[in-house]
């Protein structure tokens, strides 16, 4: 449990840490946390994008990291990714509790969704085009190499073309299956003939 800090750095979107030394660990653990291979460009989104962490803290403390043995820059399929190096996890683990829980906690959540949202881009595919009176918003949900679904919708206007394509970005996953409820759950229209 973390105790009670009177050196807070606070901002806007909460505490944040001010020194390499905080930022070392925070990234340290959030690699360890995630457990997966990040790339530079996502390393630097993740802690920078939401405020976590300041982009000048963020790059000294990286290569501070690298220098010293904590992450190591790989090569996979033409890619380059940061990994935890055992000396860094076991630092992550020991020190995680001086860079305080709800900062540790907003890292890994600004990670998960970062990956989500890769993941949901890698599934389904969208191509706008104008046609007739509005766009035709094209969605496409694979499953690897499987086509799940190729469809069509129309939009009156872009901005609402591109605002179907965010919001079936968000869950393509879920997008798919309640299509699929409907159709094995829809019937044949049966007009009420009552008064």
């Amino acid at each position: 449990m973390d105790t009670e800090r009177s050196d807070l750095n606070v901002s806007p979107t909460g505490y944040y840490p001010v020194d390499v030394y905080e930022v070392k660990i925070l990234l340290a653990y959030f690699l360890a946390r995630i457990n997966r291979p990040v790339t530079p460009a996502q390393l630097l989104q993740i802690a920078t994008g939401d405020g976590i962490v300041d982009y000048f803290l963020y790059t000294e403390s990286v290569s501070q990291m690298l220098d010293g043995g904590i992450i190591s820059l790989t090569e996979q399929e033409g890619t380059e990714y940061y990994i935890l190096t055992e000396q860094g996890r076991k630092g992550a683990e020991s020190f995680k509790n001086i860079v305080i829980k709800s900062v540790r906690d907003r890292i890994y959540s600004a990670g998960l969704k970062l990956f989500a949202r890769l993941k949901a881009e890698q599934d389904a595919r969208f191509e706008i085009t104008p046609g007739g009176a509005g766009y035709q918003v094209r969605c496409v949900c694979k499953d690897g190499d499987i086509t799940l679904m190729d469809m069509t919708l129309f939009a009156p206007d872009k901005e609402q073309a591109e605002h179907i394509k965010a919001r079936i970005l968000m869950n393509p996953s879920e997008f798919y299956a309640k299509v699929i409820d409907y159709v094995v759950d829809n019937r044949e229209y049966v007009p009420d003939i009552s008064e």
